[in-house]
């Protein structure tokens, strides 16, 4: 019996993957819970598994082709696999086998117009009021992707711009688009181009959407790291001793963020219509980099965590976000960021907020500076910290109290034992 293999929940607010890579091929012998195809979302990069075990019996959608929650990407024919394999392995030998399959692709092209399409495919063709048929296919047995209707849109607006008379009105919107495109390759082929991934995409998208949605705004401020660093040097051995993980500036940075946002409440809410949300918890998203480029899985209710659950559960996100591992569920619900540049070698940035949030802290790298102390110049450590904020739901004032309050906290850690 053959048993569907479909696209699964993608997570909140996420309804379309691209089918990545396929791990297996149309025959070959799989076994139940064993990965077949790794699918790329807006957000993370997820496997599917195979539904049991004996053979991919048929793959619906190649690498590259675009897939809705539901749609089914391949079938497994349930059975013994080793019996299963063996014979296409006899078919191989049969001199008639191959006579007979060698001409079934021939009619694709005629019958084109009979394939199915997949949902976003179909979506893109009524939209635009398309014939399917009249669209060359790239995928599968000539499917069509969505890079093959894109591909004749953008072939079909050249076509008409030379047209006159109705057309005149709308050739300057293709002239623009002309002056912006990229320039002609270089004769020597000395460049290389690579398709965006979905994620990068998305990134691409929301970053902008921010700062044209936003009043960004960004204040900074510097801190003082001669306790923090002292404290880390003092107990650092016997917190690993006990925790098993190193004690790292990120889960000071955290529990001040908190501190912070539980005095100035505006910079842990959104907007949302004409309403702001002010939360009362605290999802705070770490801004890492992975493989595929900056993601920012959440830790949740971290107000609840200690020291070193902060530190255990960030070090585990960031092992998931290297190995591409992380789940929808990892990178969604964050009320606000802590972003650190510092670890590149960063001294300064304004970071850009992550929608729908209305904050983000930028931490830079510790640098010794000259600064004058108690009427003297001395030497510190010093970091940069930038908070970038949406200024139509936080006001200046709320911007610098919220960093003046983690500056302090930092530089005076018993505070965060004390809460004060």
């Amino acid at each position: 019996m053959a048993i569907e293999i479909k696209v699964p929940q993608l997570g909140e607010s996420v309804s379309e993957a691209t089918v990545a890579t396929w791990f297996k091929k149309k025959g070959d012998a799989v076994t139940r819970d064993e990965p077949l195809v790794e699918l790329e979302t807006d957000k993370v990069t997820m496997e599917v598994y195979a539904p049991a075990s004996g053979v991919l019996s048929d793959v619906m959608f190649d690498e590259g082709s675009d897939v809705e929650v539901g749609t089914i990407l391949g079938k497994v024919e349930e059975g013994d696999a080793p019996a299963a394999t063996a014979a296409p392995a006899q078919e191989e030998e049969s001199a008639p086998a191959p006579k007979e399959e060698t001409p079934a692709p021939a009619p694709a092209a005629e019958a084109k117009s009979d394939l199915p399409l997949s949902p976003a495919v179909r979506k893109m063709v009524d939209e635009n009021n398309l014939d399917a048929s009249a669209i060359a296919g790239t995928g599968k047995d000539g499917r069509l992707t969505k890079a093959d209707v894109q591909a004749h849109l953008e072939g079909g607006a050249k076509e008409e711009a030379p047209r006159p008379a109705a057309a005149a009105a709308e050739a300057p919107a293709p002239r623009e688009r002309v002056a912006v495109a990229p320039t002609a390759p270089d004769p020597e082929g000395r460049e290389e181009r690579v398709k965006m991934t979905r994620l990068r995409k998305r990134v691409a998208e929301r970053l902008k959407a921010a700062q044209d949605t936003a009043a960004m705004l960004t204040t900074f401020n510097e801190v003082d790291m001669t306790a923090v660093m002292a404290a880390r040097k003092q107990y650092q051995e016997r917190f690993e001793k006990k925790h098993g993980v190193r004690l790292g500036f990120m889960s000071f940075f955290v529990r001040a963020a908190i501190q912070a946002l539980q005095d100035i409440p505006a910079v842990n809410g959104e907007i949302a219509g004409d309403e702001i949300i002010y939360k009362h918890y605290y999802h705070i998203g770490v801004a890492v980099s992975s493989p595929s480029g900056l993601v920012v899985p959440v830790l949740r209710d971290a107000d609840k965590l200690s020291f070193a659950e902060i530190e255990k559960n960030i070090g585990a996100l960031g092992v998931k976000a290297r190995d591409g591992k992380l789940s929808p569920n990892d990178l969604t619900g964050g009320t606000f960021t802590i972003s650190n540049g510092g670890i590149f070698g960063s001294l300064m940035s304004t970071p850009i907020l992550n929608p729908p949030q209305s904050g983000i802290l930028g931490m830079h790298k510790i640098q010794e500076r000259p600064i004058a102390v108690d009427g003297e110049v001395v030497i510190r450590p010093m970091m940069y910290l930038a908070l970038s904020y949406d200024h139509r739901i936080i006001d200046g004032r709320e911007a610098v109290t919220f960093l003046v309050r983690l500056k302090d906290a930092i530089e005076d850690p018993q505070r965060l034992l004390l809460e004060i």
